[in-house]
């Protein structure tokens, strides 16, 4: 609760009509799976997940700081995990020079957190588009290693294991944090 006027914050957040996630989760595995395709299935359902967060909302809301004192936002966590999924996948694993989609040269004011800091005309629907885009480019460079392979950009030597864990890690953060916002924005909930 506010203190000052007994309004909750969720209150004070533009209200509009917002249609439910047309994104849908991937279909239940068979918890015997091998190891990769128990780690494909977790890594498709946070990326699903965090698409849906974001489906639905209008261009106000996600650009909405909804949680201080943080500025994030849900367009920025898509914005970012693109950038995301372009570093490990299309950059590091396979070893080739690729730059970055939002942030640093990319961002019209050269800003190395671009990616979470959207410049006026970024929009939502450019974002899931540019965020499925590496997905799906992720997916292709990625069926080409095994698990055991070593990324080819040589800096961490990471195998391609430990890249698809650290994502699972990194999208149930960003979840979180999108599940918070998208609360806060409109009262929605779940997956």
């Amino acid at each position: 609760m506010d203190t000052d006027q007994g309004v909750s914050h969720a209150a004070r957040v533009p209200s509009t009509i917002v249609l439910g996630p047309t994104t849908s989760l991937p279909e239940d595995t068979d918890r015997q799976d091998g190891e990769r395709a128990t780690l494909q299935w977790f890594l498709d359902y946070f990326r699903a997940v965090l698409v849906r967060k974001a489906e639905g909302v209008t261009e106000e809301q996600a650009r909405l700081a909804a949680c201080p004192p943080s500025d994030m936002t849900l367009l920025g966590l898509v914005r970012h995990m693109a950038d995301v999924e372009r570093h490990w996948f299309g950059r590091a694993l396979p070893g080739v020079e690729l730059p970055s989609i939002y942030y640093g040269d990319a961002h019209p004011d050269s800003d190395e957190d671009g990616d979470f800091h959207p410049p006026p005309g970024a929009t939502v629907a450019e974002a899931l588009a540019t965020h499925r885009a590496e997905i799906a480019a992720a997916d292709v460079i990625a069926a080409g290693f095994e698990l055991d392979d070593v990324e080819r950009a040589g800096r961490q030597q990471a195998n391609l294991r430990w890249i698809m864990v650290h994502m699972i890690e990194e999208y149930a953060r960003h979840c979180g944090h999108a599940d918070l916002l998208r609360q806060a924005i409109d009262g929605a909930t779940g997956d």
